[in-house]
């Protein structure tokens, strides 16, 4: 057996593992159109530190304002792209290359979810590609509806603390129904750092991540949404990353 042939069939033994831990993504992204989740990766480490809080709520069960405050905070024209925030990315890139290792990742909820849903914390441009592998396996398989209601329950909100209903009744001691602008706006704020705002409390960056948060809530759009009342839109300046 020549060396030339060993190396063909280790790329051919390689390419059919890898086509085959596609499917299985696959098939699990085509099974949350019908069946809810029973964690995450990221809630399946975390129960190695003690119990998880997580309670699943449907989307007309989380309010309106927590889904508007998430958006505007992580992913302001998640309802008009295909999974990717293109000049994102190219920022995330940029920053990459400028330190020479993945530092920063232009991540949309879709990758957001897919990451929290099947892969690890670890920041490696392998473990984006298979992310942004599962992103388009989602936006292709699922509405955007179903596919918030997914992050608003799955995201990490502090220590051991995940879902919306979960996040509502740590730290305000109210369903995820039940959140109201001044609530919703500042549980988004802590998306970025949940472990640390969770210890620290809210700072005074997060208060004011918050009040930016409730000026531009008016503009975003969401999937299917209610009729609670919003505040006014802010300055057209003041609009930057944010749909219109």
């Amino acid at each position: 057996m020549t060396l030339r042939y060993r190396a063909l069939q280790c790329l051919a033994l390689l390419f059919v593992a890898f086509a085959l831990s596609q499917l299985w993504y696959l098939g699990q992204v085509l099974r949350l159109q019908h069946h809810n989740p029973q964690g995450s990766a990221y809630m399946e480490r975390a129960k190695a530190q003690g119990q998880v809080q997580q309670y699943w709520r449907d989307y007309d069960q989380i309010s309106d304002y927590l889904k508007r405050s998430v958006l505007i905070s992580e992913d302001a024209q998640f309802t008009s792209h295909s999974g990717f925030d293109w000049q994102g990315i190219r920022y995330a890139l940029q920053r990459n290359l400028e330190a020479g290792k993945p530092v920063a990742g232009g991540s949309t909820i879709t990758q957001q979810l897919a990451k929290n849903l099947y892969l690890s914390g670890k920041r490696s441009y392998v473990r984006k590609v298979q992310e942004a592998l599962i992103a388009m396996m989602l936006e292709m398989g699922l509405s955007k509806r179903r596919i918030l209601e997914l992050y608003l329950n799955v995201a990490q909100w502090g220590h051991q603390i995940y879902g919306a209903e979960a996040a509502a009744r740590h730290y305000f001691q109210v369903s995820a129904a039940d959140l109201n602008m001044v609530q919703a706006a500042q549980l988004a704020a802590m998306l970025p750092r949940p472990n640390y705002y969770d210890f620290k409390g809210p700072t005074d960056y997060v208060q004011q991540r918050a009040q930016w948060i409730q000026e531009q809530m008016a503009i975003v759009r969401i999937p299917d949404p209610g009729n609670l009342p919003l505040p006014p839109a802010s300055d057209p300046e003041h609009r930057q990353g944010t749909s219109q």
